[in-house]
């Protein structure tokens, strides 16, 4: 079954230094769908082990499989627009519309 379009939880503000999180879901996609966010339309790389200095940079940790984008502490930089993309590989994937996080 294709993923339907899933629900995004972006907060509108956050403070510097807090911790902030995102929450991606949809419930119709089987199997279950895997999550990507996006920032200013360009997608959030997932941390890994290997590093390189752009990977360095980065300050939140996405689960693709729940959805979720963490942020341990937040700073003006990731003021920015928002959005996920759930994709089952059946069917179009589905995002959700823009929301911007202001901090």
């Amino acid at each position: 079954v294709a993923p339907t379009t899933p629900v995004c939880e972006v907060p509108s503000s956050a403070m510097t230094g807090t911790v902030v999180r995102m929450s991606c879901k949809e419930t119709e996609g089987s199997p279950p769908s895997e999550y990507q966010w996006y920032k200013n339309g360009v997608p959030l790389l997932e941390k890994t082990g290997t590093g390189s200095a752009r990977e360095a940079n980065i300050t939140y940790t996405m689960n693709k499989k729940s959805g979720t984008l963490l942020f341990d502490t937040v700073t003006k930089n990731d003021t920015g627009e928002y959005f996920c993309e759930a994709s089952n590989g059946i069917g179009l994937s589905q995002k959700c519309s823009v929301k911007r996080m202001q901090v």
